[in-house]
C-alpha cells in the first residue's frame, strides 16, 4: 500500500469529485471477494452500545468491552474499533439522518492506513499512530495532486506543500474543516484516532447526507478520496467488517 493522493489523503482531489461521481454508476462495479457481501452501503455490522458522548475524557473508552469481543476476528486495535464506534455513535445522536455505520469508517481506516499500521507504525492504547504517519509531498509529481503549504507546515511538518496526516490520512485543509477533539484531551489532533475518526464521520455526513443510501453512500467516500477503486476498495472491506471478518 502506497500514501497516494487516491489512496491516503482526505479530500486531496476534492476538486475532481464531481467528474469521478459523474462517470460512476451506483452500485458494486466489481465483485465483492469470496464470502463478503455484495453491494452499496455495506451494512452496519455489530450493534454498537450507547455511549454518553457528553462525558468529560474520552468517551471511546466506553466502548472498549464492546470492541475488546469482536476485534481479533477482524484484524482491528481496540483503539481503532473503538474510536470507529464512538464516531459512528456521536453522528447516531447528533446528526441522526445520516446514519452512518461504524464500518465505514473501519473501512476507510483500513484502506488509508490499515488502522493506524501503515509501514511499521502501530496504534497506542491511547490511539496514535507511532511514529506518526505522514503522507508524501503533494507536489504535482506526476501522478499526485498540487497543494501548496496551508498550514505552516504545523500538521505535516512540511512548509512547501501539504500532506496527508494521521490514521485517517487528513490533509490540512480538510483537518481545519472537519477536525475536531474526541478525545477529551482539549485538541483536535490528526494524529488521534478518536478525533480522526469523528472528523471523517464529519465529512461523510456532511457530503454524503442519509447515507443508507446507495447513491449518497458513494457520493461521501468519492468526497473522501475521489478514485472509484478507492470507493469500491472501502467497500469490500466494510463488508468484510459487516459480518465480522478480515478485509481482502
Amino acid at each position: 500500500m502506497t500514501i497516494h493522493p487516491r489512496r491516503g489523503s482526505a479530500v486531496a482531489l476534492s476538486l475532481a469529485v464531481a467528474v469521478v461521481a459523474s462517470a460512476c454508476s451506483y452500485g458494486p462495479t466489481r465483485e465483492a471477494p469470496p464470502d463478503i457481501p455484495p453491494g452499496i452501503p455495506p451494512a452496519a455490522g455489530a450493534p454498537v452500545p450507547p455511549v454518553d458522548i457528553n462525558a468529560p475524557g474520552r468517551t471511546s473508552d466506553q466502548l472498549r468491552p464492546w470492541a475488546q469481543e469482536i476485534n481479533e476476528q477482524m484484524n482491528i486495535p481496540v483503539a481503532a474499533l473503538a474510536a470507529y464506534g464512538n464516531a459512528a455513535e456521536t453522528m447516531r445522536q447528533t446528526r441522526p439522518e445520516c446514519n452512518l455505520a461504524w464500518t465505514t469508517l473501519a473501512g476507510i481506516g483500513h484502506v488509508e492506513t490499515r488502522h493506524g499500521r501503515y509501514r511499521g507504525a502501530s496504534l497506542s492504547d491511547d490511539g496514535y499512530a507511532l511514529p506518526p504517519i505522514i503522507g508524501i509531498k503533494l507536489d504535482g509529481s506526476p501522478g499526485f495532486a498540487d497543494i501548496p503549504d496551508t498550514d505552516g507546515g504545523e500538521l505535516d511538518g512540511d512548509t512547501e506543500n501539504d500532506r496527508a496526516v494521521g490514521p485517517m490520512q487528513f490533509i490540512p485543509e480538510s483537518w481545519r474543516k472537519y477536525g475536531v477533539d474526541a478525545n477529551g484531551d482539549g485538541r483536535a489532533d490528526p494524529n488521534q484516532i478518536d478525533d480522526a475518526a469523528v472528523a471523517a464521520a464529519r465529512l461523510l455526513c456532511t457530503n454524503g447526507g442519509d447515507l443508507s443510501q446507495a447513491e449518497n453512500w458513494q457520493r461521501a467516500v468519492l468526497a473522501y478520496n475521489a478514485s472509484r477503486e478507492y470507493v469500491m476498495d472501502v467497500r469490500d472491506a466494510a463488508a468484510a467488517y459487516s459480518v465480522g471478518t478480515t478485509a481482502p
